[in-house]
């Protein structure tokens, strides 16, 4: 069963207020990323994708992410109806190595055409993760890569109960 659309406070946006298929659009707030204690991304020409019941996922430009921050993971890729095929990465920084901690879509559909070569990153797998200098929190669930902020609301797909959402 559906959770009924969580009221927001000023300011906020339900995530229940998002459209199926997502949306993607572009996020002029400052974004970084640390793991190891060093920025491996800064941007603020990144996209954000949001879809019904998920908190956003932002989306880093390629070329906005520290060189040798990333190795690819062989074999490894997963497939959205949305947005194509994933492929993921292992990320590095400051001596740490975090497996499959980031994805891309190298052939994105036309939906998500905005998206090609730019990078997401699971939030709970890097040190800290901020958008507008606010530090994000992971959306729950192994799977899902929405980071949440004070401006999001849910219920969000991924918390307990939320399988069949």
């Amino acid at each position: 069963m559906l959770p009924h659309p969580h009221a927001t406070n000023p300011g906020q946006e339900s995530v229940w207020d998002y459209p199926r298929p997502p949306r993607v659009e572009a996020e002029p707030r400052p974004i970084e990323i640390i793991l190891g204690g060093e920025l491996i991304a800064s941007t603020s020409r990144a996209w954000r994708v949001l879809e019904t019941s998920h908190p956003p996922v932002y989306y880093i430009p390629r070329q906005d992410v520290t060189p040798g921050a990333l190795e690819l993971v062989l074999g490894a890729s997963s497939f959205c109806e949305w947005k194509g095929r994933a492929v993921y990465y292992d990320v590095l920084g400051g001596g740490e190595r975090r497996p499959r901690a980031a994805w891309s879509y190298p052939d994105p559909t036309e939906l998500a055409g905005k998206l090609d070569g730019a990078l997401a990153f699971y939030a709970g797998h890097m040190d800290r993760c901020t958008v507008g200098g606010e530090v994000v929190t992971p959306q729950p669930g192994g799977f899902y890569g929405g980071w949440i902020t004070s401006w999001v609301s849910g219920p969000f797909k991924g918390e307990p109960g939320s399988w069949g959402w």
